[in-house]
């Protein structure tokens, strides 16, 4: 079975670790091999610099140029619907349930 997911650019990631944990983004250039630039608009991810190995590669990909601005990223999330598709997916919902799970006491069981 090939390898499916690539860091590339208008790859949409989720944040696995650092200060925008749980949010997804799309990256926007590739800086060296330990770091992308990412850009995430529509959740609140502002344009910076995130190492590769605090994020996980989803299968989603949207199509922008090279080193495109915050505007044309947005535009582009939003006809590709990303958040809807990322809200909807099984990876996000078992997140949710997970956070839901951890925030339960004794009594909610």
């Amino acid at each position: 079975m090939p390898f499916k997911k690539y860091v590339e650019i208008g790859r949409v990631a989720f944040m696995a670790d650092g200060p925008e944990k749980g949010k997804i983004a799309a990256i926007v250039n590739v800086i060296d091999q330990n770091k992308v630039l990412v850009d995430g608009p529509t959740s609140g991810v502002c344009r910076q610099a995130y190492p590769i190995k605090q994020i996980h590669l989803t299968s989603m990909k949207v199509n922008f140029p090279f080193n495109a601005p915050t505007k044309v990223v947005r535009k582009e999330l939003t006809a590709a619907k990303v958040d809807d598709k990322w809200a909807a997916s099984s990876w996000a919902k078992r997140l949710e349930n997970k956070a839901k799970r951890a925030s339960m006491n004794d009594f909610d069981r």
